[in-house]
């Protein structure tokens, strides 16, 4: 078993910037991918990054390309998530997750079987 623990979301405004965070504790953090999904009120769950066990490789939702970046800390078992450039099309509950996907399936949130508790960020014009 892995527990997932996120840090607080916010509010902030168009054009801003926020960074999250995401502790890992149970098994061992290093041999889990490690990603960020988020969900809007009505929608469904939405892929936005992830990063490979050894932070070799990320992908990313073309909806923050340029904008997002994830990364991970090995020796602290947390795995981050900076936004920049935010939108209010951003506004969303985030969910950190962990799991063992397929490389050609790091994208799919069905994908991984552990999940933080979801934050919440909110993005104003």
């Amino acid at each position: 078993q892995v527990q997932l623990v996120e840090s607080e979301g916010g509010l902030v405004q168009a054009g801003g910037s926020l960074r999250l965070s995401c502790a890992a504790s149970g098994r061992t953090f290093s041999t889990y991918t490690m990603g960020w999904v988020r969900q809007a009120p009505g929608k469904e769950r939405e892929f936005v990054a992830a990063i490979s066990v050894n932070g070799g490789y990320t992908n990313y939702a073309d909806s923050v390309k340029g904008r997002f970046t994830i990364s991970r800390d090995s020796a602290k078992n947390t795995v981050y998530l900076q936004m920049n450039s935010l939108k209010p099309e951003d506004t969303a509950v985030y969910y950190c997750a962990a799991g063992l996907p397929r490389a050609q399936a790091m994208g799919v949130p069905r994908n991984y079987g552990y999940w933080g508790q979801g934050t919440q960020v909110t993005v104003s014009s």
